[in-house]
């Protein structure tokens, strides 16, 4: 597809295009004001000029309204796309039906297990043989806070083996922060596609429609669901107007639609429910769209970093690339941070992260390479929980070499770790807590630390 076209089913042509030079975003709510407006036609003359619900549309097209925020937010938070579709989404959605993804949970899930609190850390979970879409692969590892409040937010897995093909899927209880971690995957979005590869993340808003495809095989990675407020960049304060994530990196897809006629099914996440609606047709039929809620990528390599240039450590808040905050200033509901390749270059202090306990709750992944503060056991593919106040930091090998070691300047390279962090609890699952892959030796790791103290200067 690399004319971002092709035939589909019926002799009906699916096409890529733009309008104007809208082809990369900033997260929706970011930038206030107008000027945060996107627009992209898959068809000439698709989009209207100068009103956003003609009496008559071109090429007979619906026009429908995707609002991500109240109708009376204020305008720099006003998250709304207009879609002009070949069906509206009233048929995509009738005569529902339950159906289950067990290994899928929501918050509130606690009391799965009777496992005590503790520092946790798996291995990479297998990706089994069996036939697994991006649906019935996802593994929930940890839920935090409540959706029917709409906050917190789960951790998942996802383990892919097939394409989905004539499945469609939207959630209603949040929206998906997908981080590739081996294979790539294609998401064709109402909005468009977005090819997303390990180094990179993919956000799709709550109530977007879409469909995930392999691209080369296998795929696993990292989800973070949030069910609280849309993620956003976070302010930069001190450090001024550049360095961290720029808006100009992130990107939104050019149009791009289905016209198959042929039957389908369409799961819909709704408060912890999975329900599904069998269908004629693809829901992926948006010919144009212009607004300022829709889904984006980002590449993390393009992440600027900032640290210490003369002594002491920063604190890891300032790897954070998008937070979704809460009514509480400065406390997130879930803050993404990640830990990418960088210089080391300050004196005369400890320069992994220290030993600390934490009223945020800590979910980490490792994409590639090694982790500074982690280097035996933390592979790419695993993870490590330490929840609210329980202490954590480096292990013996980590701390030997960051106290023992000359303090010259060093890159890190070939690594990229993220977090999930989030003010919340996070509550294990039955299967996380359960999984072969869970070391249960892992806390073991700070016991070499012995007693240094000699009484004197």
């Amino acid at each position: 597809m690399a004319d971002g076209s092709k035939t589909a089913p019926g002799g009906k042509t699916e096409t890529d295009g733009q309008r104007g030079q809208w082809t990369q975003a900033t997260p929706a709510g970011y930038m206030p004001g107008f000027g945060n407006d996107f627009e992209t036609e898959a068809l000439p003359g698709a989009l209207p000029v100068g009103q956003n619900s003609p009496q008559r549309t071109a090429y007979g097209l619906y026009a429908e309204q995707l609002s991500g925020s109240p109708f009376t937010a204020p305008r720099g938070t006003n998250e709304r796309s207009w879609l002009y579709r070949i069906r509206p989404s009233v048929q995509h959605a009738q005569k529902f039906s339950k159906t289950a993804l067990p290994h899928w949970k929501t918050a509130p899930a606690t009391g799965e297990h009777d496992r005590p609190i503790g520092q946790l850390r798996w291995s990479p979970l297998p990706i089994p043989g069996e036939k697994l879409t991006f649906l019935t692969g996802m593994r929930t590892m940890t839920t935090s806070g409540d959706v029917n409040t709409q906050a917190g937010m789960a951790a998942h897995v996802y383990l892919v083996t097939q394409s989905m093909e004539s499945d469609y899927f939207y959630n209603a209880d949040g929206e998906f922060l997908i981080v590739p971690q081996q294979g790539r995957l294609r998401f064709f979005t109402e909005f468009g596609r977005i090819d997303v590869e390990p180094g990179e993340i993919c956000v799709i808003p709550r109530g977007v429609k879409f469909k995930v495809e392999l691209m080369d095989g296998p795929a696993r990675g990292y989800v973070c669901e949030n069910y609280g407020a849309k993620f956003t960049l976070p302010d930069r304060g001190p450090i001024g107007a550049n360095c961290l994530a720029n808006a100009r990196d992130f990107k939104t897809p050019m149009a791009a639609f289905e016209d198959r006629e042929e039957t389908s099914r369409l799961t819909v996440k709704w408060c912890g429910t999975f329900n599904v609606a069998e269908i004629g047709h693809s829901p992926l039929d948006v010919v144009a769209w212009h607004g300022n809620y829709a889904p984006y990528k980002y590449d993390l390599r393009h992440f600027a970093p900032v640290g210490a240039i003369a002594f002491d450590h920063p604190d890891p808040s300032i790897f954070t690339v998008l937070t979704a905050p809460s009514e509480t200033a400065g406390t997130a509901n879930v803050d993404f941070v990640i830990f990418p390749e960088r210089w080391a270059v300050a004196e005369h202090t400890f320069r992994p992260p220290w030993y600390h306990m934490n009223i945020m709750s800590e979910f980490m992944g490792l994409i590639y390479g090694v982790y500074d503060a982690k280097p035996e056991g933390f592979l790419p593919g695993g993870i490590s929980l330490h929840n609210c106040m329980l202490p954590h930091g480096p292990d013996k090998a980590a701390y030997d070499h960051a106290t023992k070691g000359e303090l010259k300047p060093v890159k890190l390279t070939n690594t990229l770790a993220f977090m999930f962090e989030t003010r919340f609890p996070q509550h294990l699952t039955r299967f996380a807590a359960e999984h072969e892959s869970l070391q249960e030796n892992y806390a073991d790791c700070w016991t070499p630390l012995e007693k240094t103290f000699t009484g004197e200067t």
